[in-house]
């Protein structure tokens, strides 16, 4: 069995020298000696698929559902109440306020006026600029890309770095926020009506969408894709509250049974 010298969810050190139950990290709680027995029966599990010893299932899929487990759905072994009920709380405001922002009339731009609307546009000039080294189409997708990567990327340092599926499905209610903003700009493009940071409205250029459709030769299509990319992002944003439920739920047994 393993002894660790750091904690493997938190990176916590020191850590007590005897590790056996119910020994966990002062920190965030994890049980080293259940932890250490999950990771040994992976690989023994690795090990056999191998050897052929379950030829039902091949390595990628074992390693596909380890990571699964271990990140996706991953529960702490011992939850804190107060911290259970205030990421329920919070949950609960993401669900409220997503179905608000979904409901904003994405063909008039309605949700330019929410509050997420400038930060998402602070990380839409910021994509101009990096991907200008790409070129000029991708300098203009570039904005696209920039508010779409942000909120990706702080999923995966979540669920990935920090081990947190409730904080990372957050992060994708935030990617789905931002498919929703982006929807009205790829709508306006075939009859522009938005106002755009030049106090125009892009006809004689400086609308993203216009050149990127243009270049495609979809601008025709502007209207059925910012259609789509709204549902897109309400999806998303569905996916990401159902995530966090189901993992505080879990959460919500693990208490509950302890007690």
């Amino acid at each position: 069995m393993n002894t660790y010298t750091r904690c493997p969810k938190c990176n916590h050190t020191p850590l007590p020298q005897d590790q056996a139950l119910p020994t966990a990290c002062p920190t965030c709680g994890l049980v080293l000696a259940k932890y250490a027995q999950k990771q040994l029966e992976a690989r023994e599990r690795a090990a056999q698929i191998v050897n052929g010893e379950n030829p039902e299932e091949t390595l990628d899929e074992a390693n596909w559902k380890t990571w699964l487990r271990e990140h996706v759905f991953y529960v702490p072994e011992q939850i804190e109440p107060a911290h259970l009920w205030l990421r329920v709380g919070f949950l609960v405001f993401f669900a409220i306020w997503g179905v608000r922002l979904i409901a904003m009339d994405f063909r008039d731009g309605e949700i330019g006026s929410s509050f997420l609307h400038s930060p998402l546009l602070v990380f839409h000039e910021a994509g101009h600029v990096i991907f200008r080294l790409f070129g000029e189409f991708m300098m203009i997708f570039g904005g696209t890309l920039g508010q779409l990567v942000m909120p990706a990327i702080l999923m995966g340092a979540l669920l990935i770095q920090n081990r947190d599926p409730v904080g990372a499905s957050i992060g994708l209610w935030l990617l789905g926020v931002s498919f929703l903003d982006v929807a009205p700009y790829a709508y306006d493009a075939l009859d522009p009506q938005l106002m755009l940071l030049s106090g125009t409205t892009g006809e004689e250029g400086g609308h993203d969408w216009i050149y990127l459709l243009k270049t495609l030769g979809l601008l025709n299509k502007a209207h059925g894709l910012g259609w789509l990319i709204h549902k897109l992002g309400a999806i998303i944003m569905v996916t990401a509250i159902t995530w966090g439920s189901v993992i505080l739920w879990k959460q919500y047994c693990i208490l509950k049974k302890a007690n």
